[in-house]
């Protein structure tokens, strides 16, 4: 009875302080980019509260609770894990219930009511899932906030308690009304008392990746799990995260042969049953409608049509075809390499394909994050650090070594923009590497918060001369450092670069070139920005975009973030799962590129000026309203550097032509759409660097990684390397 009353009393205190703060007394920014959390949350009210409270669950985390999770996870298989969840899921089945019928959502009530009555028997009280596997009948995720939220009670500030972390006065009164309607609650015996917290360790213990990946990625990890939290919470709000949200757009994707051929009369929508709410994903037709109105005479999107027969019939004589009609300023872009049934759509939609590449067995589930007993290939992956300069933070870096030989070839990963050492990416590489017979170097891309701490406190990187420079100093240290703790004598190295990643990459070539001390002995660029301030234009080209459509941001933003969850889980569920088109439109494609963009952005100005600024809002404001262009105009024009137009000619590939005209120890793989640069770049690079680069006709800025064409192509890069050591100089 007490546990009750102390359960009513929470909610009625929770209940009361969000109706008492009223969000309209907010002052909104005013920014050139989007404040997500703003947009989502409103003023922060008691930041300084909650940046502290959030610190200390962090060290809560890391201390106490992370811990219990890998002693859990150490004793419990996954299978016994997901067992376990099913279990307690099936529990909280009145909860969902209440929920839904407040909601007046009766067919989420029935389908709810289907599922734990099949579960519960056939399913064996929910540890299997026949209602999905059988029924088709997907999991709802709702709670008593979301009811509360259709009561229209207002959620009150963003809160940060002890343990629970982000939430708000309602969200205090939902989780406590959800405990009172927890059958187990109401059963009081220490077997139950046991069993209750093992499946509180559980379903918690399935949040340490994400926990893991805020701490290790950004900048300022408050602000991040501020933007998860409200686009999360808006997602549920508005039953984004049903299932038909994602299968209305990938049906418009692939109904008829192509977009381009889509009927635009159709405006697809989805009605809740028995619902007097409708909810619109996004205009889908008239998002596309509109997106093909984009002017045809932006250069860097309007790719020529190949003369295909000419190349494929020119046979040993192809490339000197391709470079004489390069001379021509007239002549069309042509590819070296043919992505058959690519199924194009638009740039920087298909850029986004590059969250395709996967590879089996890498990090394929929660035990594999946080058991100690699984051997999977991103657990075996170390990681050390090494001190560049006196007085700045350490470096931090990853490495895998092979154990059989320790005169192993190197290959050492520069990611894209932005990206740290825990880039995805550059572990599905690493793999790549390893299991061809490489040791390998995890480096984080010299562009990136974490790079810049540990650099000269002036040091501003951007500039891909100077950034090199630094990139060859921490090179040498971690070589060093590898060969003194492990006595390994490395015969071959070779560095690996994308994007941002592979133009550090060419200009480190250039200065070995010219003063060999690393003994590199082959760098693999693919999609390095030929001109990058043009590159930066573009980018921000792309995040501007946003405001073509700023009335409804939050629900196009939440969508769109849906759709990337929903495929993330069925990559997760299903390993054999495929995708041919991405359920994007381009406005949404263009809308995620370019958040992801300025949070890369965000992170390093965030650490660039933090010393700076002593009230954490102030800098925010500062941050959303730079651009890539600002940033250069801000902290690069520095002398020598007077205008753009010098900054353009160093940065550029460009500068370094001479050693892409003599040099043979490189090789570059690009894409004739590529967003960050034109025809006339792709076609003079090309000149400079003839058989040694190689053209792909689809993919733009990184979206062919994926395909078995490209990695069949890396793969003989490596197995060349491996037969023979070459001086290249």
């Amino acid at each position: 009875m007490k546990s009750n009353l102390r359960i009513l009393y929470i909610i009625l205190v929770s209940l009361f302080l969000s109706s008492g703060v009223c969000r309209a007394e907010d002052i909104k920014p005013c920014c050139r980019y989007p404040d997500y959390v703003y947009e989502y949350l409103g003023s922060d009210k008691f930041e300084k509260f909650n940046r502290k409270m959030f610190n200390f669950n962090l060290g809560l985390n890391k201390y106490t609770i992370r811990p219990v999770h890998i002693l859990w996870a150490s004793i419990m298989p996954q299978y016994g894990m997901d067992r376990i969840k099913g279990v307690a899921t099936n529990i909280e089945y009145p909860a969902r219930l209440v929920s839904s019928l407040i909601q007046r959502d009766f067919k989420t009530s029935r389908d709810e009511t289907v599922r734990f009555l099949t579960n519960s028997t056939i399913g064996l009280g929910g540890m299997f899932d026949p209602a999905k596997s059988w029924l088709k009948i997907p999991p709802s995720n709702e709670n008593m906030e979301q009811a509360f939220e259709k009561c229209k009670i207002k959620s009150g500030p963003y809160l940060v308690v002890p343990v629970l972390n982000g939430t708000s006065p309602r969200g205090l009164a939902g989780r406590a009304l959800d405990a009172a309607l927890n059958p187990s609650c109401y059963i009081a015996t220490p077997v139950l008392a046991i069993v209750k917290a093992g499946l509180l360790v559980n379903r918690t213990s399935y949040m340490q990746p994400v926990i893991k990946m805020v701490e290790s990625t950004f900048a300022d990890p408050y602000d991040i799990a501020r933007k998860f939290y409200g686009v999360e919470n808006y997602i549920k709000y508005k039953n984004y995260d049903r299932k038909d949200v994602l299968d209305t757009a990938v049906k418009l994707m692939n109904s008829h042969d192509a977009v381009e051929n889509l009927d635009y009369d159709e405006e697809p929508e989805l009605v809740k049953e028995n619902s007097d709410e409708l909810y619109d994903v996004e205009n889908l037709s008239e998002n596309i409608r509109s997106e093909k109105k984009v002017s045809d005479s932006e250069e860097n999107l309007s790719v020529e049509k190949l003369p295909l027969n000419q190349i494929v019939n020119a046979g040993e004589d192809a490339d000197k075809i391709v470079l004489n009609s390069y001379k021509d300023e007239k002549s069309m872009l042509m590819a070296d390499e043919l992505l058959f049934d690519y199924h194009p759509q638009e740039p920087v939609t298909d850029s986004m394909r590059t969250a395709l590449f996967d590879l089996p067995g890498v990090d394929e589930s929660i035990w594999a994050e946080i058991s100690v007993w699984n051997r999977c290939f991103a657990k075996r992956i170390r990681t050390a650090k090494v001190n560049v300069l006196d007085g700045r933070d350490d470096y931090k870096f990853r490495y895998i070594l092979q154990k059989r030989t320790k005169t192993s070839p190197l290959a050492i990963i520069f990611p894209s923009i932005g990206e740290g050492i825990m880039s995805s990416h550059s572990v599905l590489l690493a793999k790549m590497f390893y299991d061809a017979g490489f040791s390998v170097v995890i480096l984080g891309s010299a562009f990136q918060w974490e790079f810049a701490k540990s650099m000269p406190d002036d040091y501003r990187p951007g500039i891909p001369s100077v950034d090199a420079d630094y990139l060859k100093i921490l090179t040498g240290k971690i070589l060093t450092y590898l060969s003194n703790r492990y006595k390994y004598n490395f015969e071959e190295k070779i560095v690996f670069g994308t994007s941002f990643g592979a133009l550090t990459a060419l200009f480190l070539a250039d200065k070995e070139y010219k003063n060999n001390t690393l003994n590199i002995t082959k760098y693999i660029a693919v999609c390095p920005p030929v001109d990058l301030v043009y590159a930066m234009g573009a980018v921000d080209k792309i995040a501007d975009e946003w405001n073509k459509n700023p009335d409804n941001l939050k629900d196009r933003v939440a969508v769109t973030a849906s759709k990337i969850i929903q495929i993330s889980q069925q990559k997760d569920e299903d390993k054999n799962f495929k995708i041919d088109r991405l359920p994007f439109t381009e406005y949404e494609a263009r809308l995620i590129t370019g958040f992801i963009m300025h949070q890369k952005l965000s992170d390093l100005i965030y650490t660039i000026e933090r010393g700076n600024v002593t009230d954490p809002k102030e800098l925010y404001i500062k941050i959303n309203n730079t651009s890539y262009s600002d940033y250069a105009q801000k902290y690069l024009l520095i002398p020598p550097y007077n205008d753009i137009e010098d900054l353009q000619e160093i940065s550029s590939l460009h500068s370094i032509s001479d050693y892409l005209e003599k040099a043979d120890n490189y090789v570059i793989f690009h894409s004739v759409n590529d967003y960050l640069t034109t025809p006339s770049q792709l076609k003079k690079l090309k000149l400079y660097t003839g058989k040694k680069s190689i053209y792909l006709d689809n993919g733009a800025h990184l979206g062919f990684m994926y395909r078995e064409e490209f990695l069949q192509m890396l793969k003989d890069e490596i197995s060349l390397l491996q037969k023979t050591v070459q001086n290249p100089y």
